[in-house]
């Protein structure tokens, strides 16, 4: 199998032909809505707290309940504040919420979301039985609910072996939002054509400042804000994508939704900002540089 480094050959932003934006925009602003399905029957992909006297117990009913509250309630304050400020975001969403979570699967269709594929259920990608089958199952999850096949995937944690770029490529899947080393959209080399990935964030997304590092809330606006401000800067000269990433049981709770809407304030009112879905970014730069 080829190494990462094999697929994405090293490229210095610095020495890349301009990458222009249509009608003088300046940045592009990527939205990711993360919803999940978190089966009880096994641990908690992510937990809010320990076990008692430290020994993980099964069904993890705390934790479980901590992440339905968003299904329940956090995801309508986002899906609010993506209405407020006129963001069509993308979902991506793991095969079984279409199912289990049909409500919201059919409040992000109406709403004219992109869906994203995020795995079938949220468990990496490493300890998944048969990739392949899983991949085709999302995608025929979504297709069912939305009408038409996800052309993007984010891979739960972001995981993924040696062999799933490939089998992501042969189902169809165009982009991904897992290889996190870039500003701008590159091209993956695979075995059946290049896949392009489109910049993604680690850093810009609530479970990696809430749930991991365990910042205060308003930490998410500061770090957005000063995100965009410094990209925003440099794409006066060298165009770049911003991401936001945001997960229901974190974002969608009373006490940082406010610092959500806040930041897309903040970022609404500077001028050439363009909220675009994952899908609009991979056509934008298929057609600049005829990938």
């Amino acid at each position: 199998m080829p190494t990462p480094r094999e697929r994405v050959p090293y490229s210095a932003i610095v020495d890349r032909p301009p990458l222009a934006l249509p009608d003088g925009a300046r940045i592009v602003v990527w939205t990711i809505v993360n919803v999940e399905e978190w089966a009880i029957e096994r641990p908690m992909p992510r937990a809010v707290l320990p076990p008692p006297m430290g020994q993980p117990l099964l069904p993890d009913l705390p934790n479980w309940a901590w992440h339905e509250y968003g299904m329940r309630v956090g995801f309508w304050r986002i899906a609010e504040c993506m209405q407020r400020f006129g963001v069509t975001p993308t979902l991506a969403t793991n095969g079984a919420v279409c199912r289990t979570y049909p409500r919201i699967a059919q409040a992000a269709r109406d709403a004219g979301w992109e869906f994203m594929g995020h795995g079938y259920v949220q468990r990496p990608m490493h300890h998944v039985e048969d990739q392949r089958a899983a991949i085709r199952d999302t995608v025929a999850a979504i297709r069912e609910v939305a009408g038409r096949a996800p052309r993007g995937w984010e891979s739960p944690g972001l995981t993924e072996t040696s062999e799933t770029i490939d089998l992501l490529a042969a189902e169809g899947i165009e982009y991904v939002a897992d290889w996190v080393l870039d500003d701008q959209p590159v091209p993956i080399a695979t075995a059946h054509g290049p896949v392009v990935s489109v910049p993604y964030t680690i850093e810009v997304n609530d479970v990696a400042v809430m749930a991991v590092q365990q910042h205060s809330s308003e930490e998410f606006l500061r770090r957005g804000r000063d995100q965009f401000d410094r990209l925003y800067d440099e794409s006066a000269r060298i165009t770049r994508v911003m991401s936001i990433s945001v997960h229901p049981y974190l974002s969608g709770v009373p006490h940082r939704i406010g610092y959500v809407e806040r930041l897309y304030e903040h970022i609404a009112a500077r001028p050439g900002v363009l909220f675009w879905t994952g899908e609009q970014v991979l056509d934008w730069y298929r057609t600049a540089v005829a990938v």
